[in-house]
């Protein structure tokens, strides 16, 4: 099982995005639709996810005014609206704004072996089962020369990624005491304008305090030669870097002391605690090289043990059904991810698609 994959042969934002709304039409249309699903379960209304996503599109306009287009040229290929589109690129923001929660999510690691040694990452992409068919991936030039490559779902403009400047990002959802309706730049936005220009872990820093948001999350960013946790919050930002060992670790809660008092998604899903745990419990196999064995170092199944590998209650409302959809290792030097469709615990040598 691999999933789908679409390299974009349009340098102009506008272009590029027609050129995959139309590529990836009836999967764009079936992404919105499950969101719209999601949030009605979460107690929106249509008008509210209306009004969200109109006003997702202005923020990101204002701060991106390039990626805008790109969110229309996408609408007009997939025959929605461009609000329709800013949707499912600011679902963290209406999530958020709803003040859902959930006991999955994503556990991410990151290792930096010593000089010469290139990264050793991995993590897991946990999401509600009825949104499996969302993601694939996408490769575009947004500069002449400069590649990127990233895991998405499809209709937002990135997610997992890595670029040609040697840059890579991982992605975990966070929720602070400070998100707000009010929504602000979508947290995809800045993943996606970090691949676009950013080579350094500082640039990519940078770039995340640009923006004013309203929902909350970890962006990893990783390079030959560092790493840093970009905690983003309507409360502020901070860069968590590795430790002395060079291992930096990351589940579904702040770890930067003053962004801690207000956490929200630990104190109500304590789970992201014990998969933490889990982590450094195995930060010894995460820092092999072999990236197999760093997924399989992610296998621990609760209720016993941690959540790492999430699988579905169908006796469970859509809001909180989870799945790990994904596995996923970063190669920042050769700009290239490593994908395994599925949890930790069905990965093997040959489950792994190169993009």
């Amino acid at each position: 099982m691999t999933f789908p994959a679409f390299t974009s042969s349009q340098g102009e934002p506008r272009s590029r995005g027609e050129e995959l709304g139309s590529h990836r039409r009836a999967a764009i249309a079936a992404n919105l639709a499950g969101y719209t699903d999601l949030f009605r379960v979460a107690g929106a209304t249509p008008a509210q996810v209306r009004a969200w996503g109109e006003q997702a599109l202005d923020r990101s306009a204002a701060w991106a005014p390039r990626l805008a287009d790109e969110v229309a040229g996408i609408a007009s290929g997939a025959g929605l609206e461009p609000w329709q589109v800013a949707v499912v690129n600011a679902r963290t923001e209406i999530l958020a704004a709803l003040h859902a929660t959930g006991e999955g999510e994503c556990s991410t690691s990151v290792v930096l072996p010593g000089p010469g040694l290139p990264p050793r990452t991995v993590q897991t992409w946990d999401w509600h089962d009825h949104l499996r068919d969302a993601p694939m991936l996408w490769e575009f030039e947004p500069s002449p020369g400069h590649v990127v490559r990233t895991f998405t779902e499809s209709g937002a403009l990135a997610k997992i990624g890595v670029n040609s400047a040697g840059l890579g990002v991982h992605f975990n959802i966070l929720r602070h005491d400070a998100d707000t309706a009010e929504i602000g730049v979508p947290v995809h936005l800045i993943a996606r304008r970090i691949l676009d220009e950013a080579a350094t872990v500082e640039e990519a820093a940078g770039i995340a305090r640009s923006a004013t948001v309203s929902a909350s999350t970890v962006i990893t960013a990783v390079t030959a030669g560092g790493a840093g946790a970009i905690e983003i919050s309507p409360a502020g930002v901070a860069v968590i870097p590795p430790d002395p060992g060079g291992v930096l670790l990351h589940c579904n809660h702040f770890l930067d002391p003053a962004l801690a008092e207000g956490e929200r998604h630990a104190t109500e899903r304590p789970g992201t605690y014990a998969r933490l745990r889990h982590l450094r419990d195995h930060a010894g196999e995460l820092s092999g090289d072999d990236l197999t064995k760093r997924a399989l170092a992610l296998l621990s199944h609760g209720p016993d043990d941690a959540p790492v590998c999430a699988h579905p209650d169908p006796a469970q409302p859509i809001d909180q059904r989870w799945e790990t959809l994904a596995t996923i290792g970063l190669d920042v030097r050769a700009g290239r991810l490593r994908v395994h469709q599925g949890g930790p615990c069905q990965v093997t040598e040959a489950t792994w698609q190169t993009f």
